[in-house]
């Protein structure tokens, strides 16, 4: 078996350390390499034992979480999983701590909540996307070469592209999709073509992420909460409780959720969107998968394709974790495939 992912847990609940420890020394290809209490102690067994991985609590004494992460990743970049709570509190510093570089976050386990089996198994697998991502420093601008083309998809029902007027964006993120999202939106004008999104989120942080970026982005931002109107100018993102849609409504198109199962182990599901996207959109849908771990939403950007729907796939070198765009490239969804810095631009070229 290949070398073991090395963690080090940092948390001030000497409980929570048990429990994480036994978690992840459970699991084969992990192993804990050390715990500390707090931030002091955290720092010296970094530079002593130099784990591969760090999960990181918000609340400790001393030097909190975020002001450790924010040091951690301007002095010495390591992958970072922070540990929080679901709360509406805990989702901005989450946010927050996105923003400074981690990697990705989790809930703490509780008792009373889902399976501890299934915590674990989530957590393991945030642990290896968090070992295999690149780590961006704050404003790095990221290089990349020109786009690579794809083959056309097997033939389906679509046909040609319709112009300008009528597009509508649909977008699928995951795992460092936050931070991508905000950059994609950023180059967006007031006046943007209706855009979906589905970012892989815990229900509790859906509507603080819609606010923050409502409120460094120019078109309006809002969590979904079923039958708006689809219009020129707003962004919806799904609500980290359900499925999002498009529908057709009797003056045109609506959105919609949907507390089906997960799909890919996802509710919202970006395979769920994009398949809503190719049913009733066709041609005039444009597809966009940006980083994250796993294939939610490589067969619907797909489908989307053979609609006759324009796709575009985040590169491997801008991605955080480069899962998501690779499998929809593999499978020949993904029509281009840009740095994440010209995917606004190309987006914007072909709605207008």
């Amino acid at each position: 078996m290949p070398n073991k992912i090395r963690v080090l847990i940092v948390d001030d609940s000497a409980l929570m350390r048990r429990v994480l420890s036994e978690m992840i020394n459970a699991t084969p290809d992990l192993e804990v390499a050390g715990c500390a209490p707090d931030a002091t102690a955290a720092r010296e067994m970094i530079k002593l034992l130099n784990p591969d991985v760090v999960t990181l609590d918000f609340h400790m004494p001393g030097m909190d979480g975020i002001e450790f992460l924010d040091r951690l990743m301007r002095l010495r970049p390591i992958p970072v999983v922070m540990v929080s709570s679901f709360t509406e509190a805990g989702s901005e510093t989450t946010l927050k701590a996105l923003e400074l570089g981690a990697v990705d976050f989790i809930g703490k386990p509780r008792a009373d909540g889902r399976r501890l089996d299934d915590y674990a198994e989530e957590l393991a697998d945030k642990i290896r996307a968090a070992k295999g991502a690149r780590l961006r420093r704050q404003g790095a601008a990221v290089f990349a070469p020109p786009a690579a083309q794809m083959p056309a998809p097997p033939v389906g029902n679509g046909g040609g592209r319709g112009g300008g007027n009528g597009r509508i964006v649909f977008v699928g993120a995951s795992t460092g999709g936050t931070e991508a999202l905000k950059e994609l939106l950023l180059g967006f004008p007031a006046d943007c073509p209706p855009t979906l999104i589905v970012q892989h989120m815990p229900e509790a942080f859906t509507a603080s992420f819609a606010r923050r970026l409502d409120g460094l982005c120019a078109p309006r931002i809002l969590e979904a909460q079923g039958n708006e109107k689809v219009e020129p100018g707003t962004v919806y993102i799904a609500p980290g409780h359900s499925h999002l849609q498009i529908r057709r409504g009797p003056a045109g198109y609506l959105t919609e959720l949907l507390s089906t199962p997960p799909v890919n182990r996802h509710r919202p599901s970006v395979d769920v969107l994009f398949d809503s996207a190719a049913a009733l959109v066709g041609r005039l849908a444009v597809g966009v998968i940006l980083t994250g771990m796993g294939k939610d939403g490589a067969q619907g950007l797909l489908r989307m394709r053979r609609a006759g729907a324009q796709t575009f796939g985040q590169d491997e070198a801008s991605c955080v974790v480069y899962g998501m765009p690779r499998e929809a490239f593999l499978v020949g969804a993904v029509e281009e495939q840009w740095p994440l810095g010209d995917i606004a631009r190309r987006v914007l070229a072909v709605t207008r």
